[in-house]
């Protein structure tokens, strides 16, 4: 809501004339409801920030994961080319 304030000031000079002043001040009501929008979409942005690099956490596990589960399967298949070797060795 916007107040207005209007101030009129009459003076007469020396010479018998008439000079009048008007002073028309508005103020505004501050803006709030635009500091609430600005607000809400930082605060929104923050959000989608955080939920973006959780998920890229996420993703990064999940491959890492993955990687470490193929180590294991080519340990174990040279587990078992080692036990074929030696069981070649052994005549079995």
């Amino acid at each position: 809501m916007a107040d207005d304030r209007i101030t009129e000031t009459r003076t007469t000079d020396p010479q018998g004339n008439t000079h009048t002043t008007v002073t028309h001040d508005t103020r505004s009501g501050g803006g709030g409801g635009g500091k609430i929008a600005i607000l809400l979409v930082l605060v929104l942005l923050v959000a989608v920030g955080v939920w973006f690099f959780t998920q890229q956490s996420g993703a990064e596990i999940a491959k890492d994961n993955a990687v470490a589960d193929a180590a294991n399967s080519v340990g174990e298949a040279a587990n078992q080319v080692g036990d074929a070797a030696q069981d070649a060795v052994n005549g079995q």
